[in-house]
């Protein structure tokens, strides 16, 4: 835009800003006026020499007009919606690999360590017990749905408990049981060779 929000230097900019302002709709600025060179490049670049220009992520939407129109038909709310689902959903997708990277060893299921709400998951931790498996974290799915469901999107597996080493995923129980009659559970999960008895 030429100029800043609160002191537009063309009316085009200031009708932007009040169209913007007016529907509250939150957006940053940068005034064209303070580097010719950025101007002229952004003008090249966009393929529109016209300002002002509005970008939404990255994206060139159009001028005023284009902004004006899409404001009364509804256009741009929905491409904010959509840009807000997105950004949900990058932010939970970092929530999850912040959850998942929490310990070496990390396990979802239902309840905790010491009161598991599912036969799966007192098997499991009887099955790391018994392999003297003691260095790990936890978390409750039944706690968080929203985790509960999302977490099966992002590693593709369906069921519970999953267990993750170093921020991958081995698998569920099932899985485990199966490293186990292989003699190769403690070094999968750990790092560590396993005592032979």
């Amino acid at each position: 835009m030429k100029g800043t929000p609160a002191s537009p230097q063309c009316g085009f900019s200031r009708q932007a800003c009040h169209l913007l302002d007016e529907h509250k709709i939150k957006y940053d600025y940068f005034d064209v006026l303070a580097d010719e060179n950025i101007r002229e490049q952004l003008k090249k670049y966009s393929n529109w020499n016209i300002y002002p220009q509005l970008y939404v992520d990255g994206e060139l939407i159009g001028g005023l007009d284009i902004m004006r129109k899409m404001i009364e038909n509804g256009d741009f709310e929905l491409k904010l919606q959509q840009l807000n689902i997105v950004q949900q959903t990058k932010d939970m997708r970092k929530y999850l690999e912040s959850l998942i990277n929490q310990a070496p060893l990390m396990l979802f299921f239902k309840g905790t360590s010491e009161t598991p709400r599912c036969g799966f998951t007192k098997e499991l931790i009887n099955l790391l017990s018994k392999a003297n498996i003691t260095d790990y974290k936890t978390f409750d799915i039944s706690q968080d749905e929203n985790v509960r469901q999302k977490i099966k999107e992002y590693s593709s597996w369906q069921t519970y408990p999953q267990i993750y080493v170093n921020g991958q995923l081995i698998g569920s129980l099932d899985i485990l049981k199966q490293l186990d009659e292989e003699g190769t559970l403690v070094q999968t999960l750990t790092g560590k060779q396993g005592i032979t008895v």
